[in-house]
Order: structure tokens, then C-alpha cells, then sequence
């Protein structure tokens, strides 16, 4: 089954690439996501956000205030929908931008992939909140987003 991917929200120019690549990214890392939890991904929208906006987000989803990397939003289908994975991830561009430079050899889009992978992985039932899992997480990620570049022209 295909994956639905919208992208949504202004992406930057200085991430260098524009919303069909990200888009490509994310079908690419809900199918590892799909494959890990033995689940088709259905739909996923992509929201790209500046900082106010991820904060509004954080408070609305979360409950918790202030700016945050990616924020997910898992949806349950609705009736008469396909049974699968549905969701929402809200990436947060500003924190992208910010943080890439504190990692040697690493690109704003590369730091704005791993939040979609991470939020990709969070949608799959992956959770962070014990250092072991955390781990985990990051090295599924990370392989991901290597295994994606690989494919990238």
C-alpha cells in the first residue's frame, strides 16, 4: 500500500532542497517505521514550523511549553477507514537551523531528517523516554537517514 505524505508549512531556502524532497524523505522513513512495527502507514502530514509555532503545538498536543524539535501526533482511523498508522508530525525549521552547526559534518536538511525520522519512528510505537530506548532510537534514525542519503542523487 502506498503511503499518503502531505507536506505542509514553509521550508527555509537554506536547507537547500525543497518540500517534494523532505516529502520523499518521510515516505522513505514511514516505510522502515511501517516495516519495524509491522504496520502499513497510511497518512502522515508533515507540518515544517518556526519556533512560535512549534511552541503553540507543543502547548496544544502536549501540554508543554516552549519550542521542541519534532512533535508527534498519532491519529486513530476513523470509521470505515483502513486499519494502519495515521498521524501528524510537526518539525520545528528554527531548531533545525540552530542545531546542525553544534554537529561536525552535518547539514541543516540533515538535522531536519532526523526529526522527521524521529517522529517517522515515534508513529511506529518507538519510545524515548529511557536512555536504552533513546539509544535505540537514535541508532535506528541515524542508520535511516544514511540508508536514505545513499539513494539521494
Amino acid at each position: 500500500m502506498k503511503t499518503l505524505i502531505s507536506i505542509e508549512g514553509r521550508l527555509p531556502r537554506v536547507f537547500g532542497k525543497g518540500r517534494k524532497e523532505i516529502a520523499k524523505a518521510a515516505l522513505y522513513f514511514a516505510e522502515k517505521s511501517s516495516s519495524r512495527c509491522s504496520r502499513d502507514f497510511v497518512s502522515v502530514s508533515v507540518v515544517l514550523q518556526n519556533d512560535e509555532a512549534s511552541d503553540a503545538a507543543h502547548r496544544a498536543v502536549m501540554n508543554v511549553e516552549g519550542a521542541t524539535d519534532v512533535i508527534t501526533q498519532p491519529f486513530d482511523p476513523m470509521p470505515g477507514e483502513k486499519d494502519g498508522v495515521y498521524g501528524e508530525l510537526y518539525v520545528n525549521c528554527d531548531r533545525a537551523l540552530r542545531a546542525a552547526p553544534k554537529r561536525a559534518g552535518w547539514s541543516p536538511l540533515k538535522e531536519l531528517l532526523l526529526y522527521v525520522a524521529h517522529g517517522m519512528d515515534h508513529l511506529s510505537g518507538a519510545d524515548d523516554h529511557a536512555p536504552r530506548e533513546r539509544a535505540s532510537m537514535r541508532r535506528r534514525e541515524l542508520s535511516w537517514i544514511k540508508d536514505y542519503e545513499r539513494t539521494m542523487p
